[in-house]
Formats: structure tokens, C-alpha cells, sequence
């Protein structure tokens, strides 16, 4: 039954090439007509863990151009559940096995993968074989070869991808990129970017189970730490050293506990980056030639908190699961910008893989040349 509703959805896809080739272009809102044009998109979220639960389904109670639409869950006690709290119909349910099914559903328009890692390379081409836009949580796949397969399936669907980079949407990390943008304290020489938090509950967790995490600190908090290291210089590093350490083995058996590494930009300037999962941290500090700026708290849901060398910074603190997803679908919706692309969190994977490489060969400096592609989200 699966394959044939995925055979007639790829039949009537075929058949109507041109018209998809031409509506991949337009927003799509214009793409459907006045007379269909939605005012909201659904969402379906594909897995219910905590974030989908205290995160993702509350924020899509106050967006205003998505809506919670659906569920996916391999749990059927969860399915009653989130059914009653969000009131959401028993056709917009599934499970992993009958997801593809979800091509028949026109009240689900945008997928958001929200699976262990090993799980979103999988997930997110489903969603875009069934034609849905996509939502990947970070870390985008287990590795390069996979965000290349998220993104051609996404490119051969004439679906959009965004990456759940929610940093991108609020207002302090916004400012940052207006900083270095414009210049405001001059050209940035150094950056110090660390994210951690400390794990001391359940070891048997999937975050510390190589086989669905692809890795331990650095593919969870690290990717916060690369990021604001980009966007504060506003350039893709050309180098990468790194080294790791552990000082719990018998608890991170699997996956690295602590990693540090130094990034090298074209312009001069450099960075040094920690992620863990036995200490905590949560800051960014950027010296500029004309004074600094930072971040402190820099990746925490909310609050965030920042001051510059002229001052506090002060922004209303909103849900920035709110603000990501509203800033997706807007995209979809109207053709504003897309924050996050796919190609982001590939280039992100680029760099944790190159990252994984130089610990690998005793902290030997890797070169990176990245394509203009590859933009650092500015």
C-alpha cells in the first residue's frame, strides 16, 4: 500500500513537470492562485521527544504563518497523547512504516525531522519524495555523503530545505551579524565561541551511542560553537586544528567528551572554539579594532543576554523555535530569505568531519576551501 501510494504520487509528479518545474520558482503563495492561497502551513513533526514536546509543538501554538498539523511517532501511546493536547486529527497521525503515505495529505505542506541523528538522512528524503518541504534538525546528517543526499532529493523534489538553526531568527545573533556586516566595531581579529553542558544522567542516552549520534559533543553542541565563529567574522574558516579530551572515559565510552579547535580565516583573523559534554559553557566574545562584543548566554533557548563596548544589549526575548519556524515557512510562503539553508548544514558537516580528521592524525592542521555557496548565514 505504501508503494503504491508513493508510485501514483510519483506518477501525477511526472506528469505535471512543467508546471512543478515553474511553481519550484514562484513563492507559494503565488504558486497556488488566489483562490488556494494558505494563509498558514501545516507542520508535521517527525519524531515526539523533548524538544518536539516542550520546544517545537508549544512554539507552533504562536507562529503565525505555520501551524502544528501533524505527528510522527514509532510510539502509539504518544499518538492519543498529543492527539488530545493539540487536537489534531487521527488522518494527520503516523508512524515510521506508514509515513510515506503522508504524500496524500495536502493539510501537512512542511515535514521537521526531529529523529536521532542517524535517522535525519532517512526521514528527510522520505519527506521530500513525498513532496514536502523540509525542516532538518542539527546536526544536518551523520555525515557529508548524507547532506548531499538530503539536498539532491530535496533539489529533484523542487521542495525547500532549511536546517533548524534557530539561532538565526532572534534578535541577538541577528545584531552580531549586523556587527560585523557593517563594520560597527571594525574588523574582527579574534573569536572565542564555546558551547557545553555538563551530561551526568542516563549514560544509555542515543546523544552517547555513536551508531545514532555519529559523534558526541561536537555533533551536538559543537555545531553552535562553529556556527557563531563564523558568523562572527562573516567568513568560512581555511583551516581547522583540533584536539580532544576526556577526563570521565568510563562514561563517554563511545563519543567524545570535549573537543577545542582553532579556525583560521582569509582576512587574518582566527578562532578558538570548546564543545563539551562534561563542563559548562555557553559564550561568545569577539575583539574587533574598535572594541568587542558578546554574547553570554549565546545559545541557551531564552534568555540570551549581550553587551558591547558601548553598552548593553537589550532585545525582547521571544521563543526562538517561534521565530525559526515562522521565518521557514515565510520563506515558502512569500519568497523572503532562507536563513538556513541545506548547504549551511553542509557546510557545518564539512567542518566537524575536518575537525574529527585533525584529532584523527595528532592535531594536523586540515585546509578547507569552501564554495561561494557556502555562505556564513550573514
Amino acid at each position: 500500500m505504501e508503494k503504491n501510494s508513493r508510485r501514483t504520487f510519483n506518477t501525477m509528479l511526472a506528469k505535471g513537470i512543467g508546471a512543478t518545474a515553474l511553481a519550484a520558482h514562484l513563492p507559494l503563495s503565488c504558486a497556488m492562485g488566489n483562490n488556494q492561497k494558505k494563509k498558514k502551513l501545516g507542520i508535521a513533526l517527525v519524531g515526539l521527544g523533548s524538544y518536539s514536546t516542550y520546544q517545537l509543538a508549544p512554539a507552533l501554538q504562536d507562529t503565525r504563518h505555520c501551524y502544528l498539523a501533524g505527528i510522527v511517532t514509532g510510539t502509539a501511546a504518544k499518538e492519543k497523547i498529543w492527539a488530545n493536547r493539540y487536537n489534531i486529527p487521527q488522518e494527520n497521525i503516523y508512524n515510521y512504516e506508514n509515513f510515506d503515505t503522508i504524500a496524500d495529505n495536502d493539510a501537512i505542506d512542511v515535514v521537521y525531522v526531529v529523529l536521532p541523528n542517524s535517522m535525519h538522512a532517512e526521514f528527510s528524503v522520505r519527506a521530500a519524495e513525498a513532496g514536502k518541504h523540509v525542516i532538518c534538525e542539527k546536526p544536518m546528517a551523520m555525515n557529508v555523503a548524507e547532506c548531499d543526499a538530503i539536498i539532491d532529493a530535496c533539489n529533484k523534489a523542487g521542495v525547500k530545505l532549511g536546517m533548524g538553526y534557530r539561532l538565526h531568527s532572534e534578535p541577538y545573533t541577528q545584531e552580531v551579524k549586523r556587527f560585523v556586516r557593517e563594520k560597527t566595531f571594525g574588523d574582527v581579529l579574534y573569536v572565542s565561541a564555546d558551547a557545553a553542558y555538563r551530561s551526568t544522567g542516563n549514560p544509555n542516552q542515543w546523544r552517547l551511542n555513536r551508531k545514532l549520534s555519529g559523534g558526541g559533543a561536537l555533533m551536538n553542541m559543537g555545531v553552535y560553537a562553529i556556527q557563531s565563529a563564523i558568523y562572527s567574522t562573516g567568513e568560512n574558516p581555511v583551516s581547522v586544528t583540533a584536539q580532544e579530551f576526556s577526563t570521565r572515559p568510563a562514561y563517554f565510552k563511545d563519543t567524545d567528551e570535549t573537543i577545542t579547535a582553532q579556525f583560521e580565516f582569509a582576512s587574518g583573523a582566527v578562532a578558538n572554539m570548546m564543545t563539551s559534554h562534561n563542563v559548562r559553557a555557553n559564550r561568545l566574545y569577539a575583539s574587533c579594532v574598535n572594541g568587542w562584543f558578546e554574547l553570554d548566554p549565546a545559545s541557551t533557548y531564552i534568555p540570551l543576554a549581550g553587551r558591547t563596548s558601548r553598552g548593553e544589549l537589550d532585545f525582547p526575548q521571544e521563543s526562538q523555535q517561534k521565530l525559526q519556524m515562522d521565518d521557514f515557512a515565510s520563506h515558502v510562503l512569500y519568497g523572503t530569505p532562507k536563513l538556513a539553508p541545506g548547504e549551511m548544514g553542509k557546510r557545518d558537516m564539512i567542518i566537524v568531519e575536518a575537525i574529527y580528521k585533525s584529532i584523527a592524525e595528532g592535531g594536523k592542521k586540515q585546509q578547507m576551501n569552501f564554495e561561494p555557496k557556502y555562505g556564513f548565514g550573514g
